[in-house]
């Protein structure tokens, strides 16, 4: 899901007020005010915002005339205390007195102040609330003596950071798919070499079956109703398992580069610690280290908006990278199967349920960005955030991020991987998988532009899943490779034949470790080799003999004999 913000909410009602000191000092600096349009409204433009000065008076209510000052608030914007008496009662004594607007600090949650027809027509001046914190730091920062002026820009319809969003993603897609097509190609075409390292064997892939894809879903459907409803308990599982499971990601991604450098091969002395007693290298030790201290520094700086962004996205690309190397759709029926229930999955999350909540809220929405009434204010790390990089109200108030949620990278990246491994079977030049990504990333600009246009929280998944779907099924059909594509039969090259299979004639295959010893036998032996079929199927049982291929019938090989 892609969530900037549901902007519809809160557009007009989030404004900014730009406090300057009289003395000079340091430069002015925006903060964020709730307000009602229908009291007055705020000019767009800070240029033709009129700096006043900001007068404390929240030692008062201002609910009674004899709250006021002797002389007034004359061409002043005072700051009063919210409470025991309404909004109208507190600006219509301030107009009374000369003021040109009013601020009430709140130290509780801050909601627009509201009013009656009658009231608002009578009201000239801007009234806004002012957080009791942001007051303390004006003070702090420019001391007594400043002014301020009341405004409320216009939000965007995008802003610069969906460049990198979009950046990030297709990047991620794109390399995880390459890197995930590759190395499920060469542990086939390479037999498994014997290594003493226990950090030089790679782990397993695990097929996709369709029970699995329905386990998931309904997993995933429990837990986003139980974070709506305790998602201030169910927060921070979900920020430890973020942790763990990124920094074995960071692991995963760092280890083949690590591999490479010329030093650090000595080994841990013998001993029967766990894992230890496989005698790991110290330098892949010093990574997991690295990996763990990275995921520890994030958990601990997660609420710092400056720069633990980075770390979160970092984090989360690797931990993406990571499941698409280990997770692999073995047939486009699979992939049809996961796209299109979770494509339901995500529809119904963020336009239906708006229907079934009291709040009126999306469930998916909701919890993706924070429920506004969470105790903790936490954030679930499961997205890539990047800062808003335009000074909007709503950038400072109330989403100072836009949001892509690794489901939207991870789902349509299977089938990118997917794409790339029938590529190298049939030996396409790897047209599926430039179609699938470049489709992938028309269905991301598609998403940021409906976005724009209906400007709340998108379903990205609406968008990516036809695309990506549409575009390789369509390309599959245009190469006459449709049946090929769909059940996964390209790969049955890859499974050891009988001389005599009719599969074994299917275009050019790497020479069998079997049949290149047998070449070199006299011509007398070489004879014997068909009267030898009985020995031969049982190979097609035994998993190593495929290299990580499952033989199951449930992923879609069952077709790979006709």
């Amino acid at each position: 899901m892609l969530a900037p913000a549901p902007v519809v909410l809160v557009t007009c009602e989030y404004g900014m007020v730009r406090v300057v000191s009289e003395m000079g000092g340091p430069k002015g600096k925006d903060y964020c005010i709730l307000y009602n349009p229908q009291w007055a409204h705020l000019p767009h433009d800070l240029g033709k915002a009129s700096l006043l000065q900001l007068r404390d008076w929240t030692a008062s209510m201002l609910c009674s005339p004899s709250d006021l000052p002797a002389k007034g608030f004359s061409n002043q914007i005072p700051l009063v205390t919210r409470g025991n008496c309404t909004f109208y009662e507190k600006v219509r004594l301030a107009q009374g007195s000369g003021a040109r607007g009013l601020l009430i600090i709140s130290k509780e949650t801050l909601v627009p102040p509201g009013g009656n027809k009658t009231q608002y027509e009578e009201i000239g001046i801007p009234v806004a609330l002012l957080s009791h914190k942001d007051m303390v730091d004006i003070f702090k920062s420019f001391g007594r003596a400043v002014r301020a002026a009341l405004y409320a820009p216009n939000e965007p319809l995008l802003d610069y950071n969906m460049v990198i969003i979009f950046i990030m993603a297709v990047g991620t897609v794109a390399i995880g798919g390459y890197w995930a097509g590759s190395r499920d190609v060469r542990k086939r075409y390479m037999k498994h070499k014997r290594d003493d390292g226990p950090e030089k064997q790679e782990d397993e892939a695990v097929d996709v079956t369709p029970v699995m894809t329905c386990v998931f879903v309904v997993m995933c459907c429990s837990m986003l109703v139980l974070l709506y409803y305790f998602y201030d308990h169910l927060v921070y599982v979900i920020i430890g398992i973020f942790c763990l499971a990124s920094s074995t990601g960071l692991y995963s991604c760092l280890s083949p580069l690590v591999q490479r450098l010329p030093f650090g091969k000595c080994r841990v002395p013998d001993n029967n610690l766990p894992y230890f007693h496989k005698r790991p290298q110290v330098r892949m030790l010093l990574l997991a280290l690295f990996c763990v201290a990275v995921s520890v520094v994030w958990g601990v700086f997660r609420n710092e908006d400056q720069w633990a962004w980075i770390l979160q996205d970092a984090l989360g690309i690797a931990f993406c990278l990571y499941m698409l190397k280990t997770i692999r759709l073995p047939t486009f029926k699979a992939c049809t199967l996961l796209l299109l229930v979770l494509f339901i999955y995500d529809v119904f999350f963020v336009f239906i349920t708006p229907f079934l909540t009291k709040s009126g809220n999306s469930i998916m929405v909701e919890v993706a960005t924070g429920p506004t009434d969470s105790a903790t204010h936490e954030k679930l790390p499961m997205v890539l955030k990047v800062p808003r990089l335009n000074t909007s109200p709503l950038a400072l108030c109330d989403r100072p991020f836009s949001l892509l949620g690794f489901g939207d990278i991870l789902v349509p990246g299977l089938l990118v991987a997917y794409c790339h491994r029938f590529d190298i079977q049939v030996q396409s030049s790897r047209i599926y998988f430039v179609a699938c990504t470049i489709a992938y990333g028309i269905g991301l600009l598609v998403t940021f532009m409906a976005l724009a246009l209906m400007q709340r929280g998108q379903p990205a998944l609406l968008y990516l899943v036809p695309c990506t779907l549409t575009t390789s099924g369509a390309l599959a059909l245009w190469r006459r490779e449709l049946g090929m594509f769909w059940t996964g039969s390209g790969f049955a090259k890859d499974i050891p034949q009988p001389s005599w299979a009719p599969a074994a004639a299917q275009g050019p295959q790497p020479p069998k470790e079997s049949e290149a010893t047998l070449s070199q036998q006299p011509p007398g032996e070489a004879q014997v080799l068909p009267a030898l079929p009985a020995e031969r199927p049982p190979e097609l049982t035994e998993p190593k003999g495929v290299a990580g291929v499952s033989t199951q019938e449930p992923v879609g090989l069952s077709g790979a004999s006709a």
